[in-house]
């Protein structure tokens, strides 16, 4: 007997419809519902983007396109985070949780490219064979290996023989049953495998396009979703309406309305502010919530009409930011060390002081509160200078002389929530352990190829959910995923117990001892001071009063294939 897990689907049909790709067009399609066809939908982005192939994206700043443009087998409802339809409009998994079969929805096509020689394509079960595979393979480019490797049977093979080259026939525990059917066979139980598989950077892309393109695939975005790739240059991303889209909204209509999504790029945040201003663009991510006032006026002076109407949108983040350190590095390679850093610094007072009130202290180790994750057990860093005093002298460095000065990478821009929390961080742990870290503002880019070479020994970073599991954030640290590339363990943590107990938890089928397993993961990642977990925040959001349908949720991502444009009343 099987387990059957089926979707009801909402959505009004799988009817195809279409038209051409000029805005004129689009204005011309007609909305029920209240709903409007056409315009533009405008942000920026602090970081940026230089690959739109999924499996090479593995930050929320990429996931933010490529989850325009590509769709997973699954997704995850953004607001209630339950597993919904996607390519896939079904699956079960076996009475051992050990194989996944999925059914693949008939009707999706390909964006038109090249690639098919003029020809249409539509999606099947071979082309989600391959996005996964890709997702296991060796290769330099696929930065999500830590997804799947250690979880599909025989893929832990495949990354190893494919370090150089692709090979064709793929994972074995990859299996296509037909052009409609996918099965996925597990090395282990996993529940919740279906989470995983939610994940924008597995968004389903053809083997036709890497054959085409090869190493210029990054610039060659090839998916199913509701928007393509229009442009793609230094200045910014540019995509257009999908008007052979396969979904539809509660209503019946079509999506998407948007006829254009257009992301720049900003270094700076009060330009960013004043373009939300003059209305240049409809949306700001990662609101310095001390400049907002200052540029824009009170939400009253909006709708007195005395600047542009505007609406902030805000919820609870499943996100963590934290310091790194490295782990096996001559300054970090000591325990104690990096306990005394953690308890040199104290996380409320730099919330209450320096990021007015923004944030919520990390005291219950790395994982932010989850539904069902019992966070309250994990003892956490509680401040403590005479301690943090007595470890550094501890370990040789009496009131921290003879500890180098250290460079402090930051991707972040100048005057932005980030720099100030790190600026805060440094300026306690010098007052604290007597530490001196220079700030380095940098890009994402940069600061990994400082990680690569070595000479970033600590840094600035933050984990938002990929999925909402504590395992998702707990995977940062075990063993097998130590890396130089990719976004896990780059701080080369090393636990056999951590490992040990990790692996006991990710084969757990009981959803109420795994909980505990993991809680107990996290706990080692406090005893052994791995990183310095400092705060998780709300995801705040700005955003252009004219555009309806947008929500702010917990993983910070963007839902722009339902939200349309309608000028508020004057």
């Amino acid at each position: 007997m099987r387990l059957t897990l089926l979707f009801s689907v909402i959505i009004a049909g799988l009817a195809i419809t279409s038209c051409s790709d000029t805005e004129t067009d689009v204005n011309e399609l007609v909305a029920i519902g209240g709903k409007k066809y056409g315009g533009e939908f405008k942000f920026m982005s602090t970081e940026k983007i230089n690959s739109l192939t999924p499996t090479s994206s593995s930050d929320h700043y990429s996931s933010r396109i490529i989850s325009q443009i590509y769709e997973p087998l699954l997704r995850l409802d953004p607001l209630t985070m339950e597993v919904m339809p996607s390519v896939a409009e079904s699956f079960t998994v076996s009475n051992d949780a050990m194989v996944y079969t999925f059914k693949i929805r008939k009707g999706i096509f390909f964006h038109e490219d090249d690639c098919f020689g003029g020809k249409e394509h539509e999606l099947d079960a071979n082309d989600a064979k391959f996005t996964l595979d890709m997702a296991c393979s060796g290769l330099e480019e696929n930065n999500v290996k830590y997804l799947l490797v250690n979880r599909i049977q025989g893929a832990q093979e495949f990354n190893k023989n494919t370090e150089k080259s692709f090979q064709a026939e793929g994972v074995s525990g990859i299996k296509v049953i037909d052009n409609n059917t996918l099965q996925i066979t597990l090395s282990t139980p996993f529940s919740g495998f279906e989470n995983i598989i939610t994940h924008a950077s597995l968004g389903i892309y053809p083997k036709e396009a890497y054959d085409t393109y090869g190493k210029d695939l990054y610039k060659h975005a090839v998916g199913s979703g509701p928007f393509a790739l229009e442009s793609m240059t230094d200045e910014k991303i540019t995509l257009k309406r999908n008007n052979n889209y396969w979904k539809k909204d509660e209503f019946g209509n079509q999506l998407p309305f948007m006829s254009k999504v257009i992301m720049t790029y900003t270094t700076d945040k009060r330009a960013e502010l004043m373009s939300f201003r003059n209305s240049d663009i409809d949306l700001v991510l990662e609101i310095p919530v001390d400049e907002i006032e200052h540029i824009l006026g009170t939400l009253q002076e909006a709708q007195e009409g005395k600047n542009v109407k505007h609406k902030v949108e805000s919820e609870k983040s499943l996100s963590m930011a934290y310091i790194a350190m490295a782990c096996e590095s001559e300054e970090f390679s000591n325990v104690d060390v990096r306990k005394a850093f953690n308890l040199a610094v104290n996380r409320e007072e730099i919330i209450d002081t320096k990021l007015e009130g923004e944030g919520w202290a990390a005291i219950n180790g790395f994982v932010p509160s989850m539904r069902n994750y019992p966070s309250e057990n994990i003892q956490g860093h509680k401040f403590n200078i005479i301690k943090a005093k007595a470890l550094m002298a501890g370990a040789g460095y009496p009131n921290g002389k003879n500890f180098p000065a250290l460079d402090f990478y930051v991707n972040a821009i100048e005057g932005s929530a980030a720099h100030k929390l790190a600026e805060a961080i440094s300026e306690q742990l010098k007052a604290n352990i007597n530490v001196d870290l220079n700030i380095k503002l940098c890009t994402m880019d940069e600061r990994q190829d400082a990680i690569e070479s070595g000479e970033a020994k600590i840094w600035r970073a933050g984990w938002i959910a990929d999925y909402p599991d504590p395992e998702n954030f707990l995977t940062l640290f075990y063993g097998g995923n130590i890396s130089n590339s990719g976004m896990v363990n780059l701080f080369k943590f090393k636990s056999d117990k951590y490992d040990a107990l990790f692996e006991k938890a990710i084969s757990e089928s009981n959803p109420e001892k795994r909980m505990e397993l993991l809680a107990q993961c996290d706990q080692i990642v406090v005893d052994e001071a791995a990183l310095m977990p400092i705060l998780t925040d709300d995801h705040i959001v700005m955003i252009n009063a004219r555009v309806r349908n947008f929500n702010a949720n917990s993983m910070e991502s963007l839902n722009i294939a339902d939200v349309f444009i309608k000028e508020p009343r004057k």
